[in-house]
C-alpha cells in the first residue's frame, strides 16, 4: 500500500522504507494522526534502535520493530523488537500476527543491531579484512561453507548489498567497538555493490557468482575459519550478556534460523558448551595477541560455566 490507502483501517502497519532515521519520523508524523490508537505500529529497520525512532510519536510505546530477512519468502525469522517503554500487549499483538503469517517470531531488545545482524556483521567484516589481506575470497567462502555455513561470507555480503552491509556496519559503529573496513566503503563509492550490480567482490553472470580458481593464500583456512567464527561465537557472548535475548537457547534458535549457522553445530552457544569455555577463550587470547583488540573477549565469558 504505498499511497497509504488503507491505513484507516489497517490493524497492522509495518515500515519498510530505506535506513534513514529523519525520513522514517516524517512518515511516523503523518500517519500517527489517522490511524486506528490500538493498530500495530512497526518498522522493519535493520539497526536502527526504536529509542531513536520513536521520538517523534505522540505515542512512542505503540512502535515495534518486525524485522523480516531477505530473501523473505525463504526466511521464517522475525524479530519481534521492543524497547523499555514499548508496551508490552502491542508486542505481544505483533508476536501473534507473525505466528497467524506462519513464521517464527523472536523476541529481542531494542540495541543496535538487535540479535542477527548484530552478531552477523562482526563476521562479514572479519570476511572482508581477511580479503583486503589478500585471501582470496573463494578460500574465505569454503572455510565457511566447511564449517557448516548455507553460504559464504563473501558471496552472502554480495548478495545482501554491499551497500546495506556498510549501512549496518556504520551504523552498528556508532555505538559498538565495531571498525568498518575502508575496503568495503571505497567498492560502495565505486558503486560495486555486489550481485544487484553485477559486480562486488565476485563477478556476477545471469545472478551468478563467477568464482575463479582460487591462489596463494597468506592464511591458512583453519586459521580462516577460526577467525570468522570467533568474531561471531564473541559478539553472541556479548547479545547474552546484555539481554538482547532472554537465553542461550532463543540466542541459538535466532542464529540458525536468521543465518543459517550450521545447524548440526546447535548454534553459537551449543558450539561454545561443546567445544569448551576455555578453550574457545583461550584461541579469543591468542586471536587477540596476533591481530589486536577486535579479538578482545567479552566480559560476558567469565560468566559462563568451565564444562567442556
Amino acid at each position: 500500500d504505498p499511497r497509504g490507502s488503507g491505513l484507516r483501517q489497517a490493524d497492522v502497519i509495518i515500515e519498510a522504507i530505506f535506513e534513514n532515521t529523519e525520513a522514517k519520523q516524517n512518515l511516523y508524523r503523518g500517519i500517527e494522526p489517522i490511524i486506528k490508537p490500538n493498530a500495530i505500529l512497526a518498522t522493519n529497520t535493520s539497526s536502527i534502535p526504536l529509542d531513536e525512532l520513536s521520538t517523534c510519536l505522540q505515542r512512542p510505546e505503540r512502535l515495534i520493530g518486525l524485522h523480516f530477512f531477505n530473501p523473505v519468502p525463504m526466511m521464517q525469522l522475525v524479530e519481534i523488537v521492543t524497547a523499555e517503554n514499548t508496551d508490552q500487549s502491542i508486542a505481544d499483538d505483533g508476536a501473534a500476527f507473525i505466528r497467524q503469517i506462519d513464521r517464527l517470531p523472536l523476541p529481542v531488545r531494542s540495541t543496535p543491531g538487535f540479535l542477527v545482524n548484530r552478531i552477523l556483521m562482526p563476521y562479514l567484516i572479519e570476511a572482508v579484512i581477511l580479503e583486503s589481506e589478500g585471501v582470496p575470497a573463494i578460500l574465505i567462502d569454503e572455510a565457511a561453507v566447511e564449517f557448516g555455513m548455507p553460504m559464504g561470507p563473501i558471496e552472502l555480503a554480495d548478495t545482501v548489498g554491499l551497500d546495506i552491509c556498510l549501512s549496518v556496519a556504520q551504523n552498528l559503529s556508532q555505538t559498538l567497538d565495531i571498525t568498518v573496513p575502508e575496503p568495503l566503503r571505497a567498492m560502495v563509492d565505486a558503486g560495486t555493490l555486489g550481485k544487484k550490480t553485477g559486480s562486488g567482490f565476485y563477478q556476477y553472470k545471469k545472478g551468478k557468482a563467477q568464482k575463479p580458481r582460487a591462489g596463494s593464500s597468506p592464511v591458512d583456512k583453519d586459521s580462516i575459519t577460526q577467525r570468522l567464527i570467533l568474531r561471531l561465537l564473541n559478539e553472541s557472548i556479548a547479545c547474552l550478556r546484555e539481554g538482547v535475548v532472554t537465553s542461550e537457547d532463543l540466542l541459538d534458535a535466532g542464529i540458525i534460523f536468521g543465518t543459517g549457522f550450521a545447524p548440526f553445530r546447535g548454534g553459537p552457544m551449543h558450539y561454545i558448551h561443546q567445544a569448551g569455555v576455555e578453550e574457545v577463550s583461550q584461541s579469543l587470547k591468542s586471536m587477540k595477541n596476533r591481530y589486536g583488540e577486535r579479538f578482545e573477549a567479552d566480559s560476558g565469558w567469565v560468566e559462563l560455566p568451565r564444562t567442556g
